[in-house]
């Protein structure tokens, strides 16, 4: 359990990385080309699945204190 505890929290990890990545390189989402809505799509989808990730790691940590 905390392995796949420890897998979530490096994949929230990334997120958050890639959330900062997107956000410096866009400044800010200032700098999107027209074509570029998938950058909008990022800075909604990116910090969701970094949270999501991150409160299951989380909980599958607790969950394994008290199960073993």
């Amino acid at each position: 359990m905390r392995i796949v505890s420890v897998v979530f929290g490096c994949v929230s990890a990334f997120f958050v990385f890639y959330t900062v990545r997107l956000l410096l390189v866009t400044r800010f989402l200032q700098g999107v080309r027209s074509t570029g809505h998938g950058a909008y799509i990022g800075a909604v989808a990116f910090p969701v699945i970094a949270i999501a990730f991150g409160w299951s790691a989380v909980a599958l940590w607790r969950r394994s204190n008290r199960v073993g």
